[in-house]
């Protein structure tokens, strides 16, 4: 297989995503910034009406999760978008939306709307609040996107299919190392930057792969029921 280059390092004074930022005294809990833009991301991948992505719109939906009013919360959701996401790649303006009423310049020239870039879509990809529309997000992106190695692309979908938290498991790490600045930026993804990223986790499920698939049958049900039985959270 052709030898890819590794991935260089982030920018020190690069725009740094937010999205699993938590409270320094309270580490299972995302901070505002986090959440905001969780929500940000999570609504233009779900979201496919115009009117809906706006910067108002996005206001009014973190609000309403966040039970404050929407002017709370505009002038961070501004923040996020233009100093944060579209920089970064993740966000892009789609389009922009005519308006009959309200400042002149917002007539003559619209109110933007935005949309999931490629990089963002594998961002919305790791968020686990999307639960099962990850499967849909991520199939949509390999249909966009001009994947160089095939048999990532196949691999990765077939493993998607039979056992999708194992893929959204990689690929939330893939982004954590991208948000830790081990990675300069999320696209190309590829096999080579996946391992990178991974930083050698991957050896523990190729050793648990090998290992299981040389049991027997009895042997290897046992195992699942005592993975299911005790080891699986029932909450």
């Amino acid at each position: 297989m052709k030898n890819l280059e590794a991935p260089t390092k982030l920018v020190e004074d690069k725009p740094k995503l937010s999205i699993f930022k938590t409270f320094k005294t309270k580490r299972d809990e995302l901070t505002g910034e986090a959440m905001r833009q969780r929500s940000i991301i999570a609504n233009l991948a779900t979201e496919t009406r115009h009117i809906m992505n706006t910067r108002t719109s996005l206001a009014h939906k973190v609000a309403e999760k966040s039970n404050t009013v929407w002017q709370n919360v505009y002038s961070g959701i501004f923040r996020d978008l233009d100093e944060i996401l579209v920089p970064l790649g993740i966000v892009e303006e789609a389009g922009r939306l005519p308006l009959k009423r309200g400042p002149k310049a917002l007539q003559e020239h619209g109110v933007p709307y935005y949309k999931l870039t490629e990089s963002g879509m594998l961002v919305a990809a790791s968020l686990d609040e999307l639960k099962d529309e990850r499967i849909k997000i991520l199939k949509k992106f390999f249909e966009s996107y001009d994947v160089k190695e095939e048999e990532f692309k196949e691999v990765i979908l077939t493993l998607l299919n039979v056992a999708p938290n194992f893929v959204f498991t990689l690929l939330k790490k893939y982004i954590e190392s991208h948000v830790n600045g081990e990675i300069d930026k999320i696209i190309p993804f590829n096999s080579n930057r996946l391992r990178y990223a991974l930083n050698g986790t991957m050896a523990i499920y190729v050793e648990l792969l090998d290992g299981f698939s040389t049991l027997t049958n009895s042997d290897r049900e046992s195992v699942i029921n005592f993975f299911r039985s005790h080891l699986i959270s029932k909450h």
